[in-house]
């Protein structure tokens, strides 16, 4: 139980109240007792860390006028009812209007006990979530959306913000599971954009004979089937974003249609020789090398170059490892919001397992392990995934900082000035790390 919950006692009677009080510290419940409802509404404001247990018959307000204040102010709040003879039936009519639960005069010790520990679970378990939701909405920025404190995901927060507020087009290049649509969904809610449509296409999950009325629409009769007119994807996002993932996926004959579009901001619907004039910023994602696609004739370089005036590179979890451990607790967060369940504290073979992992899904992939260990489920779903071995907290440590200082090394080319600006790290302390960890340089 949270330590820092009480029980806030509301008891007429000084020697009841001494008694309630007693009971709840012998089972080490803090507790505070007052003789009124008016002291009592005087005493409890805002998110109240505790409950509350009231006697019905007060003087002044009485018990069941103070839970309607009380469930006013807090509907979470847990108000449990002290009944006398023959209020049986007002105390079940309390229980409807949201009374946690009610105890009959004369009660013994062990029943009060029982209700105020069921009642502060449940109270400790409600500011919890509260206190989660709270902080998930003090992270709806661009630091709390983009998460990792790696260079490259400095770099990338830096970029967006640079960007976010003009009218280029972005090409977001990046292994599947990278967040490259929640990039592109920044891009759009930081820009003056953001009260207008973002429309998402996936061009790799439409078969290519509807993929042309998807995105440019059709007139009613255009062909068999379409009884009515269409509004496509593009003239959709008129005003705001048009977001298009696995572009790479594109058919090359609407990727000639498409650059027209981009080219001359109009459009003209299937079955129509009517122009719609069309302002949407263009984000375009893929996991494919399209300067590559497009020297072996797989994708139009004129295209190409019309998606890719920004550039933003996502890179994969396994190069910024750094970054796994802060991702983890704000998936574990928001999946025990979800769950209504406690976080579960992190041990050090799931942390070394979490350390030493490849992560080929990426960021989607280490979101699905932080669920699965909310629910207190194994968070690898096969035990060969957990490569680590279970190693200690130290050894767990270490692995981190060798893959970190590794994958740094690779990307510099082997590069010990670069790489050592890279980390922060002094030039003659990386070359220490480098010879015991063994590594190539």
């Amino acid at each position: 139980m949270n330590n820092d919950l009480t029980v806030l006692i509301v008891e007429d009677d000084p020697h009841v109240l001494l008694g309630c009080q007693q009971a709840l510290s012998l089972e080490d419940i803090p507790s505070e007792g007052v003789g009124s409802a008016e002291e009592a509404l005087a005493r409890i404001g805002d998110n109240f860390p505790g409950i509350v247990i009231s006697d019905i018959r007060l003087p002044g307000i009485d018990g069941l006028e103070l839970l309607t204040r009380l469930k006013a102010r807090d509907r979470s709040l847990p108000v449990v009812l002290i009944t006398g003879h023959g209020d049986i039936s007002m105390a079940v009519g309390a229980m409807r209007n949201g009374a946690y639960d009610f105890m009959e005069k004369p009660f013994s010790p062990e029943r009060l006990v029982d209700v105020a520990r069921r009642a502060l679970e449940q109270r400790g378990l409600a500011r919890e979530v509260w206190s989660l939701r709270r902080q998930l909405a003090e992270r709806d920025s661009l630091e709390g959306r983009i998460i990792g404190r790696s260079p490259a995901m400095q770099n990338l927060r830096e970029l967006i913000a640079n960007v976010a507020d003009t009218s280029a087009n972005v090409l977001i290049e990046g292994e599947t599971g990278t967040g490259k649509e929640l990039v592109a969904r920044c891009l759009h809610d930081f820009s003056r954009r953001q009260s207008q449509q973002f429309v998402a296409l996936n061009c790799g999950g439409l078969p290519e004979n509807l993929f042309e009325s998807e995105i440019f629409g059709h007139e009613a009769n255009a062909f068999t089937g379409a009884g009515k007119r269409r509004i496509g994807k593009i003239e959709h996002a008129h005003g705001g974003t048009l977001f298009l993932d696995e572009v790479e996926s594109m058919p090359i004959p609407m990727q000639i249609k498409l650059l027209r579009v981009l080219q001359e901001r109009t459009l003209e619907r299937l079955g129509s020789n009517q122009s719609v004039a069309v302002d949407c910023r263009v984000i375009a994602a893929t996991k494919s090398d399209l300067d590559e696609m497009g020297r072996a004739g797989e994708f139009r370089s004129d295209l190409y170059y019309r998606l890719n005036v920004v550039t933003l590179e996502l890179p994969p979890l396994r190069e910024r490892r750094e970054d796994i451990l802060q991702l983890f607790e704000h998936f574990l967060q928001q999946s025990s919001l979800r769950f209504d369940r406690i976080a579960p504290e992190l041990d050090n073979q799931t942390l070394s397992s979490l350390m030493s992992h490849d992560w080929p899904g990426n960021v989607r992939e280490l979101r699905n392990v932080a669920e699965r260990f909310a629910l207190g489920l194994p968070p690898f779903k096969k035990a060969g995934a957990q490569s680590s071995g279970g190693l200690g907290f130290a050894e767990a440590v270490e692995a981190f900082e060798r893959n970190l200082l590794n994958d740094a090394l690779q990307r510099s080319g082997g590069n010990l000035s670069q790489a050592s600006h890279e980390l922060g790290m002094a030039k003659t302390t990386l070359f220490d790390k480098v010879k015991k960890y063994g590594l190539s340089h």
